[in-house]
């Protein structure tokens, strides 16, 4: 008896799945230094602000956008491609393995309404995260001929420093209806 039981165990554990929680991945930043006393000052121009109502309509810098066109004017805003005074300043660093390279100050800035549903901020999250991959994958390519997956540690890192993750998430309000 016991070993029928057994063979059931068993049976049941390879054949079954344990759901396991799954979250969207993002690295915080850190803590202000305990000196510094006030948060700095980000310029109007450096934010890219991304509402989402209770209706689940989206405004992308005060104006009403479409999921669809989310990754798109997220990767305009991000690489500032003609240095437009509109968008993001961009400031000259030095990064190993990639040399003087412009980096944009870009953030994004994420606020959702209190009734805003899962599926769309899910979807807003995928979509920004798209627009951070490709803008990684584009760069990875044209340095090192391979896409950012397939980077080693050291090429990762410095793609991560050339396009870091800029996106700020606001504690969920009343943002308001769209029309």
């Amino acid at each position: 008896m016991s070993d029928i039981s057994f063979l059931l165990l068993a049976f049941f554990l390879l054949v079954s799945n344990i759901n396991t929680d799954q979250g969207i991945a993002r690295r915080l930043p850190p803590p202000l230094p305990p000196t510094q006393e006030k948060k700095p000052e980000v310029k109007e121009r450096n934010i890219f602000v991304v509402k989402i109502n209770s209706k689940d309509r989206l405004l992308f810098n005060g104006e009403v956008g479409d999921i669809r066109d989310l990754k798109d004017r997220a990767k305009e805003f991000l690489g500032n491609p003609n240095n437009d005074d509109n968008l993001p300043e961009k400031i000259d660093m030095e990064i190993p393995l990639l040399g003087m390279m412009k980096i944009s100050k870009g953030i994004i800035s994420l606020q959702n309404d209190r009734g805003t549903s899962y599926d769309m901020y899910v979807a807003v999250q995928n979509e920004l995260t798209a627009a951070i991959n490709e803008m990684r994958n584009e760069l990875s390519t044209e340095k090192f001929g391979r896409k950012y997956a397939d980077l080693n540690d050291t090429q990762a890192d410095a793609i991560d420093q050339a396009i870091p993750i800029a996106i700020s998430e606001a504690e969920p309000t009343k943002v308001g209806e769209n029309k």
